[in-house]
């Protein structure tokens, strides 16, 4: 009778620690039409209509929405595994070209499946894809591209981990390019300087380059982010209308950027 007592409370002091440790992965799920537009949000207008839209189902992960044509995908990453924590307020709409799609976006997909299973804390996840890069699974750029960012607005850490814990809401469309393994000393004239704008939140953790998913990025300029604001406001007022985090807040620093 001991033992079996001994068993029962081993079993539920486990159940309560997982529970504990897994709590706050469940995501909400976005209206379709309010996910669709956003996601395609990040690419050029010439670019939505034949490109491939990955939504996001909660208890399961990415799935395709929209099979588009073109070569290019969007989607809107709910969470960043460099920062170890599910969050609900993470909202960031990507597009990549084709080589991205093929080496950037399996690590999305595969966080969002491991969240989306609740089989997983926060810090496993982030463990799991350290380990996969190490070990070669995941893969950087081959060849030179671009990722789009024009959302009118994007929720995202403004800074690389673990110095900045929380997200903001910004208005900042801009251009990535992809520069895999790129060094932050290698991206100024000399220490004090401003240099380009380097995004990559991996050399934080991997070590200043050797983080395989990085970005030189390039802000819209001021004449055309006031053309993406004024195309995308009718977006915004829909987003606020379902989450009032969405309204852009303090903070021009893009959600990998470094400080220069």
């Amino acid at each position: 009778m001991k033992k079996i007592l001994f068993f029962t409370v081993i079993i539920f002091f486990s159940t309560q620690n997982f529970a504990q440790t897994t709590s706050g992965w469940q995501l909400e799920k976005m209206p379709v039409d309010l996910e669709t537009d956003y996601a395609l949000s990040a690419l050029p207008p010439h670019l939505r209509s034949d490109a491939t839209v990955y939504l996001l189902d909660p208890a399961k992960g990415y799935y395709v929405g929209h099979q588009g044509s073109n070569g290019y995908i969007t989607f809107i990453s709910r969470t960043e595994w460099e920062w170890p924590e599910f969050r609900q307020d993470v909202a960031t709409p990507i597009s990549y070209d084709a080589e991205g799609a093929r080496t950037i976006f399996p690590i999305y997909m595969d966080v969002a499946a491991m969240r989306a299973s609740g089989k997983y804390q926060a810090t496993q996840i982030k463990d799991s894809i350290i380990s996969r890069i190490n070990t070669g699974v995941y893969k950087a750029p081959a060849k030179p591209g671009m990722s789009y960012m024009l959302a009118p607005v994007m929720r995202v850490y403004p800074g690389n981990p673990p110095a900045v814990k929380e997200p903001i809401s910004v208005s900042m469309p801009h251009y990535m390019f992809y520069a895999p393994y790129l060094a932050d000393e290698n991206t100024r004239y000399k220490s004090g300087t401003d240099g380009v704008f380097l995004a990559n939140p991996d050399n934080a953790i991997l070590g200043d380059g050797k983080g395989p998913y990085g970005y030189v990025i390039v802000p819209s300029t001021d004449a055309e982010k006031a053309i993406i604001v004024a195309d995308g406001q009718d977006l915004v007022k829909r987003l606020i209308a379902y989450k009032a985090w969405f309204e852009p807040g303090s903070g021009t620093h893009h959600h990998g950027a470094g400080t220069n």
